[in-house]
């Protein structure tokens, strides 16, 4: 039988189909998991400086010399828009979504608490569709204006993502993990 053509045309197209299979769906990566724990996001007045902000960084503050003047305004805490809270589409997804603003006017959106899957290809949209629960909601978050705010940073803990200056916050009122790859939310929140 493994001398036949057949045989050996039919295990060499097994082997393709598995390695595309497996370069697609990349199942160890249920298996896998990427914390993050960002730090909210604050605009704090720089030294010597009464009014405006500095951009949230993920670099620690540089220590300060003894002998510069105190900042005339403390950090300050960035304002809530809208909240909301995941509910589970393609995977279980769990956690909370915040949209910022900061003093300086820039706009975040804070997820925290994210539990989800691991996947090939996750993005962080904003979407204009309604949050729908169940299957329903696995494929209309595309179906209107979507705004990819980049790549999920970690499948679990707390993370931010830059909002675009000209973005419409009045029309996007959906987050969601959505898997690009396979064009499916894991999780969506509706931003109230």
């Amino acid at each position: 039988m493994l001398r036949h053509p057949v045989t050996w045309g039919v295990l060499a197209l097994g082997a393709v189909a598995l390695g595309v299979a497996l370069y697609l769906f990349q199942p160890w990566r249920l298996f896998t998991v990427v914390e993050v724990n960002e730090a909210p996001p604050v605009a704090v007045a720089p030294p010597g400086a009464g009014t405006g902000a500095t951009a949230p960084s993920d670099e620690p503050a540089a220590p300060s010399d003894e002998s510069a003047a105190p900042s005339e305004e403390p950090a300050r805490e960035p304002k809530v828009l809208t909240t909301g809270t995941f509910v589970s589409h393609e995977h279980e997804t769990a956690g909370k979504a915040r949209m910022l603003e900061l003093p300086d006017g820039r706009r975040v959106l804070r997820i925290e608490d994210l539990d989800t899957s691991d996947g090939p290809d996750l993005r962080v949209w904003l979407s204009d569709q309604p949050v729908k629960k169940g299957n329903a909601g696995w494929f209309n978050l595309d179906d209107g204006k979507h705004l990819e705010l980049g790549e999920l940073k970690g499948n679990k803990g707390d993370a931010n993502y830059a909002v675009p200056a000209g973005a419409d916050l009045d029309s996007l009122r959906s987050v969601t993990i959505w898997c690009k790859r396979f064009s499916v939310s894991f999780g969506a929140a509706a931003l109230t």
